[in-house]
């Protein structure tokens, strides 16, 4: 007559089995996770290298009286800094790249917000449409700030120019007296197709529910909108906040193309006066101080806008 197990002894068993199974689970975790960090160390060490070494000579650049249209290099201190610091146009330069920084996200967010609350409409040919807002994301800055110096801003054969003339009012040399104007609008026609399916994205995700709801209960559309639409579009508005802003503080292209700078420093940015000191000026030294001097202020105004608004991507 087969004995029969006792009950501790099968639950101690199926206990032991468990524990095993859960050891050997561990083990291959960590063993799995090993040689993922064994797999992807190079492209790591590599992608540090790529930034830690340009930044490294930057800074030893910025302590070095190193100018290409005079012999010799020597060690100078702080006295890059002090020359960089002091340039005319340095205050002008922050004060326009705090001023095209708060212009582009300005237009791009209010503007991306209307567009997309109406291409999240059924309306007919509502995909056309949207290709075409995407479409200017995908065009080179070199290019577009080419085509609006050209073909809309030029008083003389501009489109502007030609439709003052047609209503017979003096053409408007919109690079000339307004340049920074016209670079923050430039400039904010290629981000707010970014804005805008960002936000569009964030719209359809957004319950009917709660807008009919708050419909019914006699809300009116700008009460819906405040307190309902908007809350729920607080995190995509942060995410476009934050990443416009690292790429509006290295704005170039666009002010190479179209005003220099200029006339005078009107335009001139944090990246042009940089540009301009070591391409123009050949100084090698101040340019690379001028560059530490951006990094860091790059980081001041990264660190506000995660103290001010990145709670949000936490909700």
């Amino acid at each position: 007559m087969r004995a029969s197990c006792p009950c501790g002894v099968r639950e101690y068993v199926f206990f032991l089995e468990h524990t095993l199974s859960i050891a050997h689970l561990a083990v291959s975790t960590v063993h799995n996770r090993s040689i993922a960090r064994i797999l992807i160390s190079p492209a790591v060490g590599l992608l540090l290298l790529w930034m830690l070494i340009p930044l490294g000579m930057t800074i030893y650049f910025s302590f070095l009286r190193f100018n290409l249209l005079r012999p010799g290099v020597s060690w100078d201190g702080l006295g890059n800094y002090q020359y960089f610091t002091t340039d005319p146009d340095f205050f002008a330069a922050i004060t326009n790249t705090l001023i095209l920084v708060g212009g582009v996200i300005g237009i791009t967010t209010v503007g991306g917000i209307i567009l997309g609350i109406l291409l999240n409409k059924e309306f007919w040919g509502r995909s056309i449409v949207r290709l075409l807002i995407i479409t200017p994301f995908f065009v080179m800055p070199t290019v577009s700030a080419l085509v609006w110096k050209n073909m809309f801003l030029n008083p003389v054969n501009g489109i502007f120019g030609y439709l003052a003339r047609v209503f017979d009012v003096p053409p408007i040399d919109f690079l000339a007296q307004y340049s920074l104007e016209s670079i923050i609008g430039i400039v904010a026609w290629q981000w707010l197709p970014f804005a805008t399916l960002i936000l569009l994205t964030a719209l359809q995700s957004l319950d009917q529910d709660q807008v009919e709801a708050a419909e019914m209960d006699g809300a009116s559309r700008l009460s819906r909108f405040w307190f309902v639409v908007l809350p729920h579009l607080a995190r995509p508005l942060t995410a476009v906040v934050l990443i416009e802003t690292i790429f509006m503080l290295s704005i170039f292209a666009e002010i190479f193309v179209t005003t220099s700078g200029g006339p005078g420093s009107t335009s001139t940015n944090l990246p042009w006066l940089i540009y301009r000191t070591g391409r123009l000026g050949s100084d090698i030294g101040a340019a690379a101080a001028g560059g530490i001097i951006a990094v860091v202020m790059a980081n001041i105004v990264a660190i506000f806008l995660l103290r001010m608004i990145g709670k949000n991507l936490d909700r």
